[in-house]
């Protein structure tokens, strides 16, 4: 449902850029972009601390890649942001998605670093919070209790109240859902002004 719910933040705030942070295999890359050309606008910039060369090849083979752009760098330096900065022009509206290390203080650093380049009505999406519900899963570690992206979520909006962590409307609802099922619990953050 995350990203059912995405798409449709997608296409209400029709960003001219979406910063996507954690690249992986680039699949999200391509769904963002794929979205954008159906919407008629947008691209998308994916950053990386490491993108795999089989990865790259893989999305610069792909018929959607003259509508992302690649950055490798640490997502939270300084360098790395004036990269992605250099990417957007002055008048784009950006949506911000982080999906990187999700560790708090990661999180709250890249909240920190991208925040200023969401515009107002757009969002900045935390993704991944469900991992302070895994905690005894296989896999799982001990601190993600508290080591994760809904808290870095909870501590960074208390200090900015030019942001709001609100749900997306749910448009299609024609039941009683009331509650989404999701991996991105007080994920959206919506930028007030």
């Amino acid at each position: 449902e995350d990203m059912f719910r995405l798409q449709e933040v997608i296409y209400r705030t029709k960003p001219d850029v979406i910063v996507e942070t954690g690249v992986a295999h680039g699949g999200a890359l391509v769904f963002y972009a794929g979205l954008c050309r159906l919407i008629g606008k947008g691209r998308v910039i994916g950053v990386d601390v490491e993108i795999r060369a089989h990865n790259r090849a893989a999305l610069e083979a792909h018929e959607l890649f003259d509508a992302i752009t690649l950055i490798e760098g640490d997502s939270a330096a300084p360098a790395t942001l004036a990269k992605v900065k250099a990417a957007i022009g002055a008048r784009d509206s950006v949506l911000v998605l982080l999906d990187s290390n999700h560790a708090k203080s990661h999180v709250l650093a890249e909240l920190d670093t991208y925040a200023p380049l969401v515009t107002p009505g757009s969002y900045i999406v935390a993704m991944d919070g469900i991992m302070e519900n895994l905690v005894g899963a296989p896999r799982s570690q001990p601190d993600w209790r508290f080591n994760n992206p809904r808290q870095a979520v909870r501590e960074w909006s208390a200090a900015h109240p030019e942001f709001v962590v609100e749900e997306p409307e749910f448009l299609f609802n024609e039941g009683m859902v009331r509650e989404r099922v999701t991996y991105w619990p007080d994920a959206y953050l919506r930028r007030l002004r």
